[in-house]
C-alpha cells in the first residue's frame, strides 16, 4: 500500500489561534430630567405625562417634577410619585437635573438657574423672545433645542405635527364660539341651518392645521376656502378630505375679494426655519366684515396677519377695525391633558433614544432631526435667523459638533 501524500504547508503560512471578539456596547448613560412648573402664558400643559414618567424611570432614568406641574392637565402628584418621579418643592431643585423639560419658554429668571452643558428642550415661540434672552442662554453655555424645529426621519416636524391637529380642531371650535353674538362676533351660525346659508372660512395655508380646521367645519357644515402656494399640498388637502374644494395659490386679488365675505380667517402657515410671512395686509382686514374673527395660529411664528399680537388664554382676544382678533400661541393648552399626552408621545422616545447613544450629545451629532433644533449650543448661536434678526453672529451647528467630535 503507498503511503498518502502529504499536502505541504508553506513555510510563510501559519495558523495561530485568533482571540474571539465580542461587540461591545456603547455606555449607557442615565438621565436627570427636570420638569418645572411652568408660570407664563397661562400655560397647562406638561412635557411628560405619568406613563411616560414610569417607562424612563424603569430604564433607569431620574425625573424630577416641580410640585403642582401637572395639576392643569389633570395630572397630580400623586399620579407622577407613583410613576416613580421625585417631587421638588423648589425651582432651584428642578433646574439641576441635566435636561430641562418645558412647554413654554423659560423665563428671564428661570434661566438665571440654569448651568453649563445644561439640555433645553422648549418651544422657541419667537414674538416673545428677546436678544436679552438669546444672549442669556449663550451666557448660561446650555444647548437649546426648540421643539417646534425638531425633524423626524420622514422629513417632518411631529410637534408642530401634533399640536396642528389639535391647533386646527381648537380654531374652528374656538372662532364658533367668538361668532356668536355675546362675543361681538356678527350671530352667525358656523354651519347655517335649513333656508340660512353658511359662514364662509378662509384658511391661509393647506397643511395639517389647515387638514384638521377644514374637515371640522366642513363637518360643521361651514363653507371653506383654502390659500396656499404650493400646490402640491392643495392637491394632497383635497384629496385627503375626498371632495372638491375651493383652492387657490396666494394670489393677493383673489384673497382680497375672498376675505371680504369671509366670516372667519384662519392663519395656518408655518416657516421650516424663521418667521412665517405676512400674507394678509392690514389694509386687507381693514376692507373685512364687522365683527368677523380672525384666528392666528401662525402667532407662535410672528403671524401670518399684519395686525396679529400675542395675546394670552385670561385675555384670548382683541379688536382691531371691527375684526376680532384670536392670537393665542398656546391654543392647544385649552385641551391641555390630550395635548400633554400628544407632546409626551414624541419626546419620550427621544430620551430613550439618547440613552442607547450614550447621551444626549452624541444623539445630536448622529440624529440631523434632531440637531435642526438646536439653536443655541454651549454659547453660540447656531440659528441663522435668529442671528439676523438680533444682529447676532451664528455658526452652523453641524461645524460645531464636527469640531467638538
Amino acid at each position: 500500500m503507498s503511503e498518502k501524500k502529504k499536502i505541504q504547508i508553506p513555510p510563510s503560512l501559519s495558523y495561530q489561534t485568533q482571540a474571539e471578539t465580542l461587540p461591545v456596547s456603547q455606555r449607557q448613560d442615565s438621565l436627570s430630567i427636570g420638569i418645572p412648573k411652568e408660570v407664563i402664558m397661562q400655560e397647562k400643559r406638561i412635557a411628560l405625562v405619568p406613563s411616560s414618567v414610569a417607562t424612563l424611570v424603569g430604564q433607569g432614568h431620574q425625573v424630577i417634577i416641580e410640585a403642582g406641574a401637572g395639576e392643569k392637565s389633570n395630572f397630580s402628584d400623586h399620579n407622577y410619585s407613583e410613576a416613580g418621579a421625585e417631587i421638588a418643592y423648589s425651582q432651584e431643585q428642578v433646574y439641576k437635573a441635566n435636561v430641562i423639560l418645558k412647554v413654554a419658554p423659560p423665563t428671564l429668571s428661570e434661566i438665571q438657574l440654569m448651568h453649563p452643558n445644561q439640555i433645553l428642550i422648549s418651544p422657541l415661540q419667537l414674538p416673545i423672545i428677546s436678544d436679552e434672552y438669546i444672549k442669556k442662554l449663550q451666557e448660561k453655555r446650555v444647548i437649546a433645542v426648540a421643539m417646534e424645529y425638531l425633524k423626524n426621519e420622514s422629513g417632518t416636524f411631529p410637534i408642530v405635527q401634533i399640536m396642528s391637529e389639535l391647533a386646527g380642531l381648537c380654531a374652528i371650535l374656538t372662532a364658533a364660539e367668538l361668532l356668536a353674538e355675546p362675543k361681538n362676533g356678527t350671530g352667525v351660525l358656523l354651519g347655517g341651518i335649513s333656508g340660512v346659508p353658511p359662514a364662509k372660512v378662509v384658511i391661509l395655508g393647506a397643511g395639517v392645521v389647515a387638514e384638521y380646521a377644514s374637515r371640522t367645519a366642513l363637518g360643521l357644515g361651514a363653507e371653506v376656502r383654502i390659500f396656499d402656494d404650493n400646490v402640491a399640498k392643495l392637491k394632497r388637502i383635497q384629496t385627503l378630505l375626498g371632495r372638491q374644494l375651493y383652492t387657490s395659490t396666494l394670489n393677493p386679488i383673489y384673497l382680497k375679494r375672498e376675505l371680504l365675505n369671509a366670516d372667519v380667517a384662519i392663519g395656518a402657515m408655518h416657516s421650516k426655519s424663521g418667521r412665517t410671512p405676512v400674507v394678509v395686509t392690514e389694509d386687507m382686514i381693514q376692507n373685512m366684515k364687522q365683527g368677523a374673527v380672525i384666528v392666528d395660529i401662525s402667532i407662535d411664528q410672528g403671524g401670518c396677519f399684519e395686525t396679529s399680537e400675542v395675546t394670552s388664554h385670561d385675555s384670548p382676544t382683541f379688536i382691531k377695525h371691527g375684526v376680532i382678533h384670536y392670537c393665542v400661541p398656546n391654543i392647544a393648552s385649552k385641551v391641555s391633558r390630550t395635548a400633554s399626552i400628544a407632546i409626551s408621545n414624541i419626546i419620550t422616545p427621544i430620551l430613550l433614544q439618547s440613552s442607547s447613544a450614550g447621551s444626549i450629545e452624541q444623539l445630536l451629532y448622529q440624529d440631523y432631526g434632531l440637531r435642526h433644533g438646536v439653536y443655541i449650543y454651549k454659547g453660540w448661536l447656531t440659528n441663522e435667523y435668529l442671528g439676523r434678526r438680533f444682529s447676532i453672529k451664528s455658526t452652523n451647528i453641524d461645524l460645531l459638533m464636527t469640531s467638538s467630535w
